[in-house]
């Protein structure tokens, strides 16, 4: 069966296991080098079921998920805007006055790996973001997320710039990646 991505609202997605699946993604994004205890640290203060909800009601954000077999296999989440990061405002050229969207997360249980899942949620994310109107979408990603980066290059996302990420104790270095129309 093909993915399908939904948009998730409060009453259509079971929070708890959103945040389970957030919790068993994130740390695969992370270098071996970040220790145990700052990948739990994150993921208690913005990948909790509380933090979930907060999202979910927020309108500047949308939350996006595959499922197969009524489970979760992936999620996105985007971001209306840039924010005020100085290295983030550099790679998009805040002079440039269109509007963007931030593809803040966006993961993919690995069981579902190579199944067409991240695909399905990076044009179910496109979309959303166009419907904002927005026509540039950025993203952080790790500069020793090769994975990630080859596969943001293959939807038409370059490296614009860099950023700084603290992770727990521990400060990590992002590529910017924009993709434009």
């Amino acid at each position: 069966m093909e993915p399908v991505a939904r948009i998730a609202t409060a009453d259509s997605v079971d929070i708890v296991e959103l945040a389970a699946v957030a919790a068993r993604t994130f740390p695969l994004a992370c270098p071996p080098s970040v220790a145990f205890e700052d990948i739990a640290s994150f993921i208690d203060a913005n990948l909790s079921e509380e933090r979930f909800a907060e999202y979910l009601a927020d309108p500047q954000r949308r939350i996006l998920t595959t499922g197969h077999d009524d489970r979760i296999t992936g999620y996105a989440m985007l971001i209306n805007g840039v924010n005020d990061d100085p290295g983030v405002q550099r790679a998009l050229d805040i002079r440039d006055i269109r509007p963007a969207a931030e593809l803040s997360k966006m993961y993919v249980l690995p069981a579902h790996h190579g199944s067409g899942t991240s695909t399905v949620l990076m044009d179910a994310a496109l979309v959303a973001a166009a419907d904002w109107g927005a026509e540039r979408v950025w993203l952080g990603v790790n500069q020793k997320n090769q994975r990630a980066q080859g596969f943001y290059r293959k939807c038409g996302f370059t490296v614009n710039g860099i950023r700084t990420f603290q992770l727990g104790a521990h400060i990590e270095h992002d590529y910017v990646m924009v993709r434009q129309p």
